[in-house]
């Protein structure tokens, strides 16, 4: 993800990083109602366990000719509706990095990596 995008708009060049557009990827998604987190790689969980929020774990990106595929490895609050919290990351996704990029989202791929139970309640509850 060291990669640098360019786009060329009025007086200069703007270079948007890779990074950054995970940023915004992984920000919007946490904000969707039913997901309580971001599933991500042993190098994620370092830089966490070191006291740093990772905001791009999680979040991979490819970018072709000024489109922007995401995938997003999310981890949902048992009981919530899978699939529509699944579609309003999506569209909160897409909404949030077209908004601050300028960049065209072609998709947002969802994969649900795994669940988790609220404290002190019981599993026979939604």
């Amino acid at each position: 993800m060291a990669e640098e995008k360019s786009s060329f708009k009025g007086l200069g060049q703007v270079n948007i990083s890779d990074n950054v557009i995970s940023i915004i990827a992984g920000t919007a998604a946490l904000r969707v109602d039913g997901i309580v987190g971001m599933s991500g790689n042993f190098a994620g969980d370092i830089i966490e366990m070191l006291g740093k929020k990772n905001f791009s774990k999680g979040v991979s990106i490819a970018i072709e000719d000024g489109n922007v595929q995401i995938s997003l490895d999310i981890i949902v609050k048992f009981g919530s509706k899978v699939h529509e919290v699944a579609l309003a990351a999506q569209k909160n996704v897409k909404t949030a990095v077209e908004n601050m990029t300028g960049l065209s989202v072609v998709s947002v791929d969802i994969n649900i990596s795994s669940l988790v139970f609220e404290k002190n309640k019981p599993m026979g509850q939604f």
